[in-house]
C-alpha cells in the first residue's frame, strides 16, 4: 500500500445560507493598535494577540483540547524564535463549547473585546457555518484548524482553512480498506445527522462506496450526544456487512465501534475524521484495534518544523502528536509567518488594527508555508493546497489500555 495519497485539486462548490448566523457581529477594532487587549504578562504592551476559539468543554472537548495543546506549543515555539521580528505573540483562548451559540459568543468576544488580529477556530464545521460569517463581516481573518466540510472557504473572503477538505481525505480510507481486504463487498454506513461535518463526510464516503462498485447495504443515523447504538448496530449487522464506516465524533464514534464489536461484528471498520484522535482509545479500548482512519498529518514527516513540534509534543504528552494538534500548531504558524512578512515592510505594532487585519488576510493567501503538515499554500478562495495524505490503523497493546496510530506503508 502506498504511504501517501497525492492530490491536485481542492476546491468544491457550495451554497451557503447566511441565515445560519444571528446578529450583525462586532466590527473590527477601529484605530486601536493590535495587542492592546488580551495580552498579559511580561511584554504584554507590545504582544500581538491571536485568537484561538475552540471547544474546551462539551462532547467536542476531546478534539478541542488537542487543539489547545497544539496552539500553546506553537506560541512557545515561535516566541522562542523571536515572535514577529522581535515582538512576541500572545494567544487569547475562548471556549466555543460544542454548539453554534458557543462559537458565536467566542468569536464576538475575540473580535470585539480581545481585539485579536485573527482567529484559529472553531473546532466543528457546524460551528464555522454560524461563527465565521461574523468574523468575515468584521474583516477578521479566520483559519479553520479542523473544518473539513464542503463549503467552508466559500463562507467569505476572510475565511480559510488549514484542514484539508473531507472530499480529498475520506476516500483514501476506503481504498486502503480494499487493499487490506479485497473481498469487501457489502458496506454499512453510520453518521451523526446533527453535525454538519459528519453529514458532509458521509456523503463523500457513500459516493466512494458506489464508485468502488460496493453494495451500500444500509445507512444508519444517530446523534453526537447518543450513547446507546444497539438499534442501529443490530439493524446493520443483520445485513452481514464486510465494512462499517462511521462519521461522528470521538465519544459517540468510539462508543459505536465498541458496541459493534460487542455485538460480534468481525469486519473492517473505518472511522471518519472525528475519530482521528487518541482520545477515542479510552472510549472503545481494546475494541478500537484495527480501525482505519485517513490522515492529513503524519508524525514521521521529515522536516525540521515537524521534528521540533513532534519533540515538544512528546516531551509534554508522552505520546505521538495527533492531527488536531498539528493543525492547530499550523494555524498559529501561518498567522505568525504572515505577520512577519508584513512586519518586514512596516511594523505591525504601529498599524491600526482594522488595517492590519485586512493586510494579514491578504498575506496569508499569498504565502507558502513549511509546516508540520508539509508544505502548504492557499487558493485565492482560502482552500488549503496540501500535497500528501495518509491512512493509519489503530493498534492496541495486548492489555487493551494503550494504543497508537500505525501508518500504513
Amino acid at each position: 500500500m502506498r504511504k501517501t495519497y497525492p492530490c491536485i485539486a481542492f476546491v468544491a462548490p457550495c451554497v451557503f445560507a447566511l441565515a445560519a448566523c444571528t446578529g450583525s457581529g462586532p466590527q473590527s477594532g477601529g484605530n486601536s493598535s493590535p495587542g492592546e487587549s488580551g495580552s498579559t504578562g511580561k511584554g504584554s504592551a507590545t504582544a500581538i494577540a491571536i485568537g484561538v476559539g475552540v471547544a474546551q468543554t462539551s462532547n467536542v472537548a476531546l478534539l478541542g483540547q488537542e487543539q489547545v495543546t497544539g496552539a500553546k506549543l506553537a506560541e512557545k515555539y515561535f516566541n522562542e524564535k523571536g515572535g514577529i521580528n522581535g515582538t512576541p505573540i500572545k494567544l487569547v483562548f475562548q471556549d466555543t463549547g460544542g454548539d453554534e451559540a458557543g462559537a458565536i459568543n467566542a468569536f464576538q468576544s475575540l473580535i470585539g473585546k480581545d481585539k485579536v488580529v485573527g482567529i484559529v477556530g472553531p473546532t466543528l464545521s457546524q460551528q464555522a457555518f454560524s461563527a465565521n460569517p461574523i468574523a468575515d463581516r468584521a474583516k477578521v481573518p479566520v483559519l479553520g484548524p479542523s473544518n473539513t466540510a464542503k463549503g467552508i472557504p466559500q463562507i467569505g473572503e476572510f475565511v480559510a482553512r488549514v484542514s484539508a477538505p473531507v472530499s480529498i481525505v475520506a476516500p483514501n480510507a476506503v481504498k486502503a480498506a480494499l487493499e487490506l481486504d479485497p473481498k469487501i463487498k457489502k458496506v454499512a454506513v453510520f453518521f451523526a445527522q446533527n453535525d454538519a461535518f459528519s453529514k458532509s463526510e458521509t456523503e463523500i464516503f457513500q459516493k466512494t462506496v458506489k464508485e468502488q462498485k460496493l453494495d451500500l447495504a444500509t445507512v444508519q443515523k444517530f446523534q453526537t450526544t447518543d450513547t446507546d447504538f444497539q438499534t442501529q448496530a443490530t439493524a446493520a449487522l443483520n445485513l452481514k456487512p464486510d465494512l462499517a464506516i462511521i462519521s461522528g465524533l470521538a465519544a459517540d464514534g468510539g462508543n459505536l465501534v465498541r458496541q459493534l464489536r460487542e455485538l460480534g461484528y468481525k469486519g473492517t471498520i473505518i472511522g471518519g475524521n472525528g475519530l482521528n484522535t487518541s482520545n477515542v482509545l479510552p472510549v472503545c479500548k481494546a475494541l478500537c484495534d484495527g480501525v482505519l482512519i485517513a490522515q492529513a498529518y503524519n508524525p514521521e514527516y521529515a522536516s525540521s518544523i515537524n521534528q521540533a513540534f513532534r519533540k515538544a509534543y512528546q516531551a509534554q504528552s508522552k505520546k505521538e502528536p495527533p492531527q488536531f494538534s498539528a493543525q492547530a500548531f499550523t494555524g498559529v504558524q501561518v498567522f505568525v509567518e504572515a505577520l512577519k512578512a508584513i512586519d518586514g515592510q512596516s511594523k505591525v505594532s504601529q498599524k491600526p488594527l482594522a488595517e492590519l487585519r485586512v493586510a494579514l488576510n491578504q498575506q496569508i493567501l499569498k504565502g507558502k508555508y513549511d509546516t508540520p503538515l508539509g508544505e502548504i499554500s492557499f487558493t485565492p478562495e482560502g482552500e488549503i493546497v496540501q500535497k500528501d495524505f495518509y491512512v493509519a490503523q489503530i493498534k492496541m497493546d495486548a492489555n487493551g489500555t494503550n494504543g497508537k496510530f500505525a501508518f500504513l506503508k
